[in-house]
């Protein structure tokens, strides 16, 4: 459900900023956000096999978003006027 209002989230921002806005050029193609949504599906199926490969996938996802996303600072900093 994290991943879905995540997913929300952003439609609804860069709707509100414009699809041409310094927000929507730094989120790109979001491929962490639209990753993280299926593989979250594919635990929630699989969790009917093995409650340890759900486990181990929510895990897997929790690393991806552990890595500090750059894109966002580095877009604003470019279009900073300082």
């Amino acid at each position: 459900m994290n991943s879905i209002a995540y997913t929300f989230l952003v439609i609804a921002l860069v709707r509100h900023e414009g699809k041409k806005s310094v927000l929507a050029t730094a989120l790109g193609k979001d491929w962490k956000g639209k990753i993280s949504t299926i593989i979250y599906c594919i635990a929630i199926a699989l969790n009917w096999v093995s409650t340890y490969i759900s486990f181990g996938l929510y895990v897997l996802v929790a690393c991806i978003w552990f890595v500090p996303d750059k894109r966002i600072e580095r877009k604003v900093a470019e279009e900073s006027p300082l």
